[in-house]
């Protein structure tokens, strides 16, 4: 066999090219704070806003002697309360003077990009939901029957704009749909709907704010996984209803003298300064809201501005019943029309007294009110069973 000079044999000799650009997607935003009102940067940890709860009632007279009746009004305080987002990112200092590329340049956005998606997960999904925040919209969507159920033989058109559609719960409630979002497999979905003329729903127009739109209203497919497709196919709603407010904006910062802790144990993880590293620190700080406060069309705030399309199989949920008395034992005595609040959402008791929930696993505030009598506060845990939970109100 001739001698030959092969690729094997020059391997060392050959240069290899390398492209000079990291292939990587574009850092997404976040649906949420796109789509939702925002309200001036917040001046400390909590804002508050007087919301308006009882509305004054108005009485015909009877006759020319009749007495007028009286009225009054109640206002309510909603807090948006700022929750903190933040990570920590060590670099070996050799690290970053031998890299052909700023690290820390394509560190910062990417960690906004995952703050933006705990941002989307929480106040949508309630994935991972900060103790300072109020229930998700799903969350307060369900409580308002604002969920649509999906059959086998199901109709997208009538899921989103037929009568008992997710369209239809929103105006049902009192609000006119401002938005929508939905995961990325629903544009298969939506690509025939038409209308009884045959115009197309579902429509594009990149010239426009609005990439996407479906029955005039703007819709979002957020692309930066928060997106969970097992607890909606689509939210839609009324965004303006829904509003959050800045503490702090994504900061960054770089320290080079601090030490870095095992949280779960306390163990001192990396000393920067004595093992030559930096650490790029970046912190978030904000709250949101959905204060919905009493209209004519829901003079006791129990409807919600949003609703969902569920996926062929919903998500499990456990009821959680409420009992509100007054007095114990035999002297118990239900209290028709208290306010049973968790994180939020709101029922009204029934003439027994009682109401349900549907929620998912987790531990959840609750606020009991009824004019009269004192409010009551405590908490639930929602786990494997249904629960059942008895209030005693104090009179005042």
């Amino acid at each position: 066999m001739p001698n030959i000079i092969n690729r094997e044999k020059a391997e060392a000799l050959i240069r290899e090219q390398v492209t000079p650009a990291i292939l990587q997607d574009v850092p997404k935003q976040s649906a949420f704070l796109q789509m939702a009102r925002r309200l001036p940067n917040m001046t400390s940890n909590q804002t508050r806003m007087r919301v308006l709860d009882v509305l004054p009632l108005a009485y015909f007279v009877n006759g020319d002697t009749g007495y007028k009746q009286t009225t009054d009004m109640g206002w309510d305080n909603v807090f948006v309360t700022a929750a903190e987002l933040a990570v920590i990112v060590p670099i070996p200092e050799a690290v970053l003077s031998d890299a052909e590329f700023d690290i820390m340049g394509e560190v910062t956005p990417r960690v906004t990009e995952a703050m933006y998606k705990k941002v989307d997960g929480a106040s949508i999904f309630g994935i991972d939901r900060p103790s300072e925040w109020d229930a998700d919209i799903i969350t307060r969507a369900r409580q308002a029957g604002n969920n649509v159920a999906v059959s086998g033989t199901a109709d997208m058109y009538d899921l989103i704009l037929g009568e008992g559609g997710a369209f239809a719960k929103v105006e049902e409630s009192g609000f006119d749909v401002s938005g929508a979002v939905g995961g990325l497999g629903l544009k298969a979905k939506l690509r025939g709907l038409r209308t009884t003329d045959g115009i197309p729903l579902f429509q594009t127009a990149m010239q426009q704010a609005a990439q996407y739109t479906l029955a005039g209203v703007p819709l979002e497919f957020p692309k930066n996984g928060a997106f969970d497709n097992s607890i909606a196919q689509l939210i839609v709603g009324d965004f303006s209803q829904a509003v959050f407010s800045i503490r702090q904006d994504v900061t960054v910062k770089i320290l080079d003298q601090a030490v870095i802790q095992d949280p779960s144990n306390g163990n001192i993880v990396y000393n920067l300064a004595q093992q030559d590293m930096i650490a790029i620190r970046v912190v978030m700080r904000l709250g949101w809201a959905l204060p919905n406060p009493a209209s004519q069309l829901d003079p006791n705030r129990i409807a919600c501005p949003f609703a969902y399309i569920e996926p062929g199989t919903p998500v499990t949920t456990k009821t959680a019943t409420f009992t509100v008395t007054t007095g114990a034992g035999n002297d118990a005595t239900p209290v028709e029309g208290a306010a049973v609040e968790v994180e939020g959402a709101r029922l009204i008791t029934n003439s027994s007294g009682q109401c349900v929930f549907n929620l998912r696993a987790g531990t959840y505030d609750v606020k009991v009110r009824a004019k009269g009598y004192k409010t009551a506060t405590d908490s639930i845990t929602v786990a494997g069973s249904n629960i059942t939970k008895a209030v005693t109100l104090v009179a005042n």
